[in-house]
């Protein structure tokens, strides 16, 4: 049986300390805020971005450089046989691209997958990965089989603020200021390749409850038969904003107690497009019980 590693990175939400504990290696994404480098989770702590993030700082997003991640997966590959490395969507950064063409270079021994997901639903991936290594299956198949399930997952999030749009250019000054006024929450979802509009309410409770249906129609329709069998894991996640993340995981837990459920901060660097008090729900199937044996 050869000997897996698997990487990814820390828009999964999996801690350095986490992964310590889990037998995962983490590559910590790169921040500039004001012009200097911080590393998250290293040298950045949640509770310092969102202090930032409140101060006005200019803070932008990075992807971890070529060299950084290749001394990794050189210092594994001297214990390991082989490498899955899960990046975050291609569709919302350049960091899974940048290394499926580093890979190249390393004879087969490094997989590198695309499976179109982000924070919650990516950490369930990287869990997944784990399992099937320790099952037998080889680098390549874990890629497969994880690319083959990539759309089997859903996210929903709605937000405190609409300055980040804003700033980022995704609605005009104009809107803003009339969503402002009206306190128009937007309900934005990730379905794989990128964030999207899915829907706006009068208020934060409204937009929530618009979530949660969108989330109860994914499991009555597309999830249905995974859902039937409890075969699902159901996922929160927040920006900041921790106690009314907490009453918000009881409120899923008893909608759902028939599910695994896990909730965890969100990852930064979609945090910085969105603010802090953003709030989401998530879904991603289990993988094939056939794969898995």
């Amino acid at each position: 049986m050869k000997k897996i590693a698997i990487v990814t990175d820390s828009n999964s939400g999996i801690t350095q300390e986490m992964g310590k504990s889990m037998g995962i290696y983490v590559i910590p994404m790169p921040f500039f805020i004001d012009g200097e480098l911080f590393l998250e989770d290293i040298t950045l702590t949640q509770e310092e971005f969102y202090k930032r993030l409140g101060d006005n700082s200019d803070i932008s997003t990075s992807q971890p450089s070529p060299g950084e991640v290749m001394e990794c997966w050189d210092e594994l590959l001297k214990e390991y046989d082989e490498i899955v490395h899960i990046p975050m969507s291609s569709g919302l950064s350049g960091t899974c691209q940048t290394a499926r063409m580093l890979s190249e270079d390393y004879d087969g021994r490094v997989e590198v997958v695309d499976n179109q997901r982000v924070s919650v639903t990516m950490r369930q991936s990287v869990l997944d990965a784990k399992m099937l290594a320790d099952q037998g299956h080889t680098a390549a198949q874990i890629r497969e089989i994880l690319e083959t399930e990539k759309m089997e997952s859903s996210i929903y999030i709605t937000l405190e603020t609409l300055k980040y749009l804003k700033k980022g250019g995704r609605i005009t000054p104009a809107a803003a200021a009339i969503g402002t006024i009206l306190n128009l929450k937007p309900v934005l979802q990730i379905q794989g390749e990128k964030l999207d509009a899915y829907a706006k309410a009068r208020g934060k409770s409204p937009a929530k409850k618009i979530m949660l249906k969108a989330m109860e129609d994914d499991l009555e329709n597309r999830f249905k038969e995974a859902a039937e069998q409890g075969r699902m894991h159901i996922e929160a996640a927040y920006a900041g904003n921790k106690e009314e993340a907490d009453e918000w995981a009881e409120l899923i837990q008893e909608k759902y107690p028939q599910f695994d459920f896990h909730m965890d901060p969100l990852a930064l660097s979609i945090a910085c497009h969105i603010g802090y008090g953003a709030i989401a729900i998530a879904a991603s199937k289990f993988i094939p019980q056939d794969e898995t044996k």
